[in-house]
């Protein structure tokens, strides 16, 4: 298994961050694993609501069928999914106040057959490096909306 943290001190209040995360239409712009529906997402986002994704991961593509997980609206959302070759991965989004800003919290854990051994630390390795570049990303899209 695979697991992935990273946390960050943005400058979006918790109302203005959930409003991006909780709306499918812009995880192409900020969370970097997400690569493109391959069906159409709900516009609401409900536990038990399904999401047909492509990631990329190691620079290799996979199918992932999302299920959301649980909803706690304006503090945090999980989801579940599993992919194809018996890949699962989960991921939880958490925001906290933190004075006008927000403390921001993303893990994901990866599990499958093929995760193991070397190829779950470069998934990890991989997996940092775009949990940076999905907070820089989801904090510059916050404060373009502000």
């Amino acid at each position: 298994m695979g697991h992935i943290e990273a946390t960050r001190d943005l400058g979006a209040a918790p109302d203005e961050l959930w409003a991006i995360i909780s709306d499918p239409q812009t995880w192409d712009r900020w969370f970097t694993v997400h690569d493109k529906w391959l069906e159409e997402p709900p516009a609401t986002l409900t536990p038990g609501a399904r999401l047909t994704a492509k990631i990329v991961m190691l620079n290799m593509a996979n199918k992932i069928e999302w299920s959301v997980r649980s909803v706690d609206a304006p503090t945090s959302l999980a989801l579940g999914g599993t992919g194809m070759a018996g890949v699962k991965a989960d991921f939880t989004f958490t925001i906290e106040p933190l004075g006008a800003g927000s403390r921001f919290t993303v893990s994901g854990d990866f599990e499958g057959a093929l995760v193991k051994g070397a190829l779950a630390k470069a998934v990890e390795k991989d997996g940092m490096r775009q949990l940076d570049k999905t907070l820089t990303q989801l904090d510059e899209l916050a404060s373009a909306a502000v």
